[in-house]
C-alpha cells in the first residue's frame, strides 16, 4: 500500500492500516495511460507518478520503466539524478535551507541546525510522523534575500533561527 503526505492511501480514501485495499499496478495504469509507451515519456510520466503518490516507490519505477519501455536501471537513474523526484515518502512541509554562498556567509548554518535540533531530523530526512522533510538546497538564486529558506514553496528571506523556527511552528 502507498500513502500520500496526509497519511491517506492515494488511490482511495481511506486511512493507513484501516484494511481497506487497492492495487498499485491498476491505478498506476491509470496515470501513465496518458502517456504514449516510449522512452521519451520518461520524465513527463515520473513527473505524473510522483505527483499523484508525492514520492516515487520502487513498484512506481518499475511500472514506469515497463510502460516507457526502459530497463528498471535507467529509470532509476534518471529519477535518482534529478532534485524534483523523490523515492522516499515525503512529509507534508517541505523545508528547504540554501547553503549558498550568500546565504552561508549570512548564517545559514545556524539556520539549519537550529531546524534540525527543532525537527530531530538532518537534510534529506523526513520526521517519523511524516510531518516535515528537511532538505539542503545549493542556490536559489535569491541572494538579495540571503539567508534563505523555501517553506512549501514559498520563500522567506533574510532569515535568523528564530524567524526559521517561528515558521515551523505555525505549521504544527
Amino acid at each position: 500500500m502507498v500513502y500520500s503526505r496526509s497519511g491517506g492511501c492515494v488511490f482511495c480514501d481511506h486511512q493507513e492500516g484501516d484494511g481497506k485495499e487497492r492495487l498499485l499496478p491498476v491505478a498506476l495504469d491509470k496515470v501513465l495511460s496518458g502517456f504514449e509507451r516510449e522512452p521519451a515519456e520518461l520524465i513527463p510520466a515520473l513527473q505524473a507518478v510522483q505527483k499523484r503518490l508525492g514520492y516515487l516507490p520502487h513498484e512506481a519505477l518499475q511500472r514506469v520503466a515497463q510502460h516507457c519501455r526502459l530497463p528498471l536501471s535507467t529509470v532509476h537513474g534518471v529519477a535518482s539524478f534529478y532534485e524534483q523526484f523523490h523515492l522516499t515518502r515525503q512529509g507534508r512541509h517541505n523545508i528547504k535551507v540554501c547553503r549558498g554562498t550568500a546565504c552561508h556567509i549570512r548564517g545559514s548554518a545556524r539556520i539549519l541546525r537550529a531546524v534540525q535540533n527543532k525537527l530531530g531530523i538532518k537534510p534529506g530526512e523526513t520526521t517519523p510522523d511524516y510531518r516535515f522533510t528537511l532538505e539542503r538546497v545549493a542556490c536559489f538564486g535569491a541572494c538579495a534575500l540571503s539567508p534563505v529558506v523555501m517553506v512549501n514553496g514559498k520563500v522567506h528571506g533574510n532569515m535568523t533561527p528564530a524567524k526559521a523556527l517561528k515558521l515551523i511552528r505555525k505549521l504544527k
